[in-house]
């Protein structure tokens, strides 16, 4: 992080007024999380040419990993996406909580994997406990 414009006294007060009104990860509560958020966000990075000081709305709150998220997705996006992400950042599995319209309470993920996919996890531990080789 950059040490202008967060060292100076204008962006203390941006920032308190931000996190004051907004008190709420923003990112989470798209996905229906309540997250206290400590960090606030210039939606338009000023490496990228945004204002240093924009209007409240011109800021996001976030929580910490979001704010690492969101960093790592826009302001470097030579870097590849997380694994189990598409290129955008955003999860591969729809039944992940970050898709709104995934069903509440949807299959677990070892009901999704079919056939010999997924090695039996009981079936390993208990040969491997009777001394049997895989």
């Amino acid at each position: 992080m950059a040490k202008w414009p967060y060292t100076t006294a204008a962006w203390a007060r941006l920032r308190a007024a931000k996190l004051g009104a907004t008190p709420l990860c923003e990112p989470c509560r798209r996905v229906g999380k309540l997250t206290a958020a400590s960090v606030v966000d210039h939606k338009h990075a000023i490496n990228l040419g945004g204002p240093a000081f924009p209007a409240l709305d011109g800021l996001a709150s976030m929580c910490p990993s979001c704010h690492s998220i969101k960093t790592n997705r826009e302001d470097r996006p030579q870097m590849a996406p997380p694994k189990g992400c598409d290129a955008s950042g955003a999860p591969l599995d729809p039944f992940h909580p970050y898709h709104s319209d995934a069903p509440a309470g949807g299959p677990s993920i070892a009901s999704r994997h079919t056939g010999d996919q997924r090695p039996k996890v009981a079936n390993i531990v208990s040969s491997t406990r009777a001394g049997g080789r895989r």
